[in-house]
């Protein structure tokens, strides 16, 4: 004989205990009416009740949730940056012919506000990129992505970022690159059109790694200020850049 589920037997176990403690109320106080007076009003309840714990609580625990598994992506995130996601980001920046006009406008991000990282967010979508991947350098860009390939991979493996559609992207962005560079014997003595490629490719990459970066530091900002005053003095877009603090004039 096929055994009930476990959530209909605590269900009839429930019933039955309710049962056995109306029928002890009734031989108890032999009140009747009291008792499904009492009874009306629970069920009266009921509704209530539901709606309070459905809607109210569901929705600080799933708020809660949610947040605990922002914290565990952005752990993942921070991973990626300090792994290769920085140093991809100087890479690209080489490619970049309008970079002095980019570094402008996110070289002092120590000194942005939350309002800023919202209009900077803006202004990055209308920023005119300039690649010209003849005249960085490919030959380290290839040997970066070639060396971070494993990495690179074991976050695609990732279930968790599957909910984080923007990183996925730029994940995905990022390993087609390495592919593209891969597949290339000589980097140095590429047809225009083999250079026009890749430099699609990596404004493609370039475009999303620096939104990512963005959301990120933002995040940091928020939540971790000794973690974000780290990243603040390594920002790959000021070429000033250093982790060493100097002593104020």
């Amino acid at each position: 004989m096929k055994r009930l589920d476990w959530r209909y037997q605590l269900a009839i176990s429930l019933v039955a205990i309710s049962v056995v403690l109306y029928i002890i109320n009734y031989f108890i106080f032999r009140d009747f009416h009291y008792m499904m007076r009492l009874m009306v009003g629970q069920l009266a309840f009921l509704p209530i009740s539901v709606i309070f714990v459905t809607i109210v609580i569901n929705q600080l625990l799933a708020k809660r949730a949610k947040t605990a598994k922002l914290n565990k992506l952005n752990m993942i995130i921070g991973a990626f940056f300090s792994e290769v996601g920085l140093a991809l980001l100087k890479s690209f920046v080489s490619f970049d012919q309008h970079v002095e006009e980019l570094g402008r406008e996110l070289g002092q991000i120590q000194e942005w506000s939350t309002k800023d990282y919202a209009e900077l967010e803006k202004s990055l979508r209308s920023h005119q990129m300039a690649i010209e991947a003849k005249q960085g350098d490919l030959a380290g860009l290839r040997q970066l992505l070639m060396d971070k390939r494993g990495f690179l991979l074991r976050l695609l493996e990732n279930p968790n970022l599957l909910e984080h559609e923007t990183f996925t992207d730029l994940l995905w962005g990022v390993f087609h690159l390495g592919e593209e560079l891969t597949h290339r014997t000589d980097v140095a003595n590429l047809s225009r059109s083999d250079y026009k490629h890749l430099g699609g490719d990596i404004q493609r990459a370039y475009e999303l790694l620096l939104e990512e970066w963005l959301a990120y530091m933002d995040y940091l900002k928020r939540q971790y200020p000794y973690l974000f005053s780290l990243a603040a003095r390594l920002n790959p877009l000021n070429p000033q850049a250093t982790a060493e603090i100097t002593d104020a004039l």
